[in-house]
């Protein structure tokens, strides 16, 4: 793991990627129906934005990252894990009679992803389409020809680094593997696996579907204010409001820098109690050990008159209590520099 992160960092990753859920929207009103379900404001044509999508209590039932190819045509990744749930959501808020069409994608749409600061490099050797970040910038999905293949590329990965998805049909997966697997020997790439990735998402301090993001927490108590705009209606827009009236989220999801215990070396793997100044206050969601940066990392809920706090914290794993700190940034590139390049 520690071998593929830093292949990914230094380098250029390379990757599958079919096991997120694929979803596509289309149809008249379609646009205007999923403003109305989703918190952030939609993309333009060509472009990618993150969104959550809440209940009527304005806890989070959804967090994806939209792609939006037409006027009235989007694309809808999010949580495998959630894609029997998901669709029924989507269904049971669609008007009757309406000409909206709402298709789960599954395995009719698989995925590569590379990623790293030799990543473009890689691709721009396949393909005619200009990949530089003036031509083809952050966040940028458009539909593409590398080699004989078309493909829908997305300029964006998990990892936080200059990366790339690659979204296919199955028949052209196999010869864009060959392909892009030949293309990378010149700059030493290799293959990284879900492992070095979650390790990689959390030198960013990105969250996740089932752990972070889950129907007891609102957006506001996540830290998804950046994809929470209140210029619009939406499912669950009034108890969001309500939250902001009453003075803000009681809890917030943090990040903690967990000391390593030599003698026991462990991370945490989710569900430990956080300690301060010996009481129990909140619960970790996810995390682990970050090979490229070195630390061990946890991410977690406390309340939020602690958020702020200079010390006093402690994670309990497998019984022994280990002193934490709160990182407000995130370890590796705390400004988005990597990924934006």
């Amino acid at each position: 793991v520690a071998e593929e992160s830093r292949a990914v960092r230094e380098r250029v990753g390379f990757s599958e990627a079919s096991n997120f859920a694929k979803y596509k929207v289309s149809g008249e009103g379609s646009a205007a129906w999923l403003q109305g379900l989703f918190t952030n404001s939609l993309p333009k044509v060509g472009r990618t934005n993150l969104t959550a999508m809440l209940n009527p209590q304005g806890k989070i039932v959804g967090e994806f990252s939209v792609s939006r190819i037409g006027d009235d045509e989007f694309f809808l990744f999010g949580s495998q894990a959630a894609e029997v749930h998901h669709p029924r959501w989507f269904l049971d808020h669609l008007p009757e009679g309406s000409p909206i069409r709402f298709e789960v994608l599954s395995l009719s749409m698989v995925g590569l992803t590379l990623a790293g600061p030799r990543a473009r490099d890689v691709l721009q050797k396949l393909t005619d389409t200009s990949l530089a970040t003036k031509d083809f910038p952050f966040m940028a999905f458009r539909k593409v020809d590398i080699g004989m293949a078309p493909v829908w590329l997305s300029r964006m990965t998990y990892t936080g680094d200059l990366g790339y998805e690659i979204w296919m049909q199955p028949e052209y997966q196999r010869y864009l593997f060959d392909l892009i697997w030949e293309a990378g020997k010149e700059f030493d790439m290799r293959l990284f696996g879900f492992r070095a990735l979650i390790t990689m998402r959390l030198e960013k301090s990105f969250g996740t579907w089932f752990r972070e993001y889950r129907p007891i927490y609102t957006p506001l108590e996540a830290g998804m204010d950046r994809v929470l705009k209140l210029d619009h209606d939406f499912v669950g827009r009034e108890a969001v409001e309500a939250e902001i009236a009453a003075g803000g989220p009681q809890r917030k999801l943090v990040m903690f820098e967990v000391e390593v215990d030599p003698d026991a070396p462990a991370d945490v793997l989710g569900d430990e109690p956080v300690w301060h100044d010996g009481e129990v206050v909140g619960w970790i969601t996810s995390g682990g050990y970050a090979h490229y940066s070195g630390v061990s990392l946890a991410l977690g809920y406390i309340p939020t008159s602690l958020a702020t706090a200079e010390s006093g914290f402690e994670i309990e794993i497998i019984g022994r209590r280990r002193p934490a700190s709160l990182r407000h940034e995130p370890v590796l590139d705390p400004q988005g520099l990597r990924m934006r390049a």
